[in-house]
């Protein structure tokens, strides 16, 4: 198989390697698939950096949400190969390659109508933005909320969800193209942060009033800034990092506006809590079904743009989720005669 692997930290165009290694054999509890498309994510490009929460043994394969179809299974699985599913796969066997590993309880088994390009970017938005809105955030039928970076992968799914909630939505976003993004996907009000003062539109917008909730993806300024249009028992949603910076609270601004501060981590739910993660997708995979969730795709990719498609999403030069085509590649690379069987 076709495998994009890590074999040193830097810069993703300098350590990434595309080669021809064997399918890797599923462990106790594990399912291997057969990929059709992959999408990347802020992580891979903090993965070749070396500075993920996770530091897999050099070489490995990033990528880490696939869709596919189950081809093995290791010791003690139970997923019948031929299941078309959806996974947060198991690295160093992560998903920038045809064959990728996941842990059982990471797989979701999905319906015919989630296309594959959807389902790929599906998992990691939408059971973020879940987790953090109705378990993390409580929020209500006509609640205010704000999204940062609205055009990116998880913000595009918070205003799609705030907006199934019954929220009025407010969004911030980096340019003209992605503001029009941000109001297509139905957010209220639109603000370029790059030109606008985004605490003062929002005030504006709530008569003073500050918003019930804030989705921060960003971090840094952007969590110092939004502490100022907060309303009265808020709740800042700490989402992500994206912006480089982990920013500090000042206890007695909080304690003040009787504001929480509420830290959102999907990743040790399906240790702690699987059954909600198994409703809350079920309930999300409806609301696509519905059409009242769409998964905000900024481009369709093939296996061999990999390195410039991960610089783009780390320089914020993409909109949305960038997916990886699996399946094209490897029509392309069969017949090349140059192709090393698994």
């Amino acid at each position: 198989m076709r495998a994009w692997q890590i074999t040193r930290h830097g810069e993703p165009e300098e350590v990434l390697e595309l080669r021809e290694l064997p399918s890797p054999a599923p462990g106790p509890g594990q399912v291997r698939i057969r990929v059709a498309a992959a999408a990347l994510n802020f992580a891979d490009e903090l993965l070749c950096r070396g500075r993920y929460q996770l530091k897999p043994e050099i070489p490995f394969t990033p990528g880490m949400e696939v869709c596919g179809v189950v081809d093995a299974c290791g010791a003690g699985a139970t997923l019948a190969p031929g299941r078309r599913v959806m996974a947060h796969t198991a690295l160093p066997h992560g998903g920038l390659a045809e064959h990728a590993l996941a842990h059982e309880r990471d797989v979701y088994v999905i319906p015919p109508s989630l296309p594959d390009v959807h389902a790929a970017g599906f998992l990691i938005p939408y059971q973020t933005a879940h987790l953090a809105l109705h378990r993390r955030g409580g929020i209500r039928a006509g609640d205010s909320l704000l999204v940062h970076a609205g055009a990116g992968g998880v913000g595009s799914a918070a205003i799609q969800l705030g907006r199934a909630a019954g929220a009025r939505v407010f969004a911030t976003a980096g340019g003209a193209e992605k503001v029009a993004l941000c109001e297509k996907l139905g957010a209220e009000l639109a603000i370029d942060y790059r030109s606008e003062d985004f605490v003062a539109a929002v005030n504006a917008a709530t008569d003073g009033r500050g918003v019930d909730l804030v989705y921060d993806p960003v971090g840094g300024d952007i969590f110092d800034r939004s502490r100022k249009c907060i309303a009265w028992e808020g709740r800042i949603l700490v989402v992500g990092f994206a912006g480089g910076r982990i920013a500090d609270l000042p206890t007695n601004h909080a304690f003040i506006k009787n504001y929480s501060v509420v830290g959102v981590y999907i990743g040790e739910y399906n240790l702690r809590d699987r059954d909600y993660l198994l409703d809350a997708t079920r309930e999300l995979v409806d609301l696509h079904a519905s059409g009242q969730l769409e998964p905000l795709i900024g481009a369709r990719l093939t296996l061999e743009e990999v390195p410039r498609a991960i610089r783009d999403l780390s320089s914020r030069r993409s909109v949305g989720k960038l997916v990886i085509d699996i399946d094209e590649a490897r029509v392309g690379s069969t017949a090349s005669s140059a192709r090393t069987q698994p």
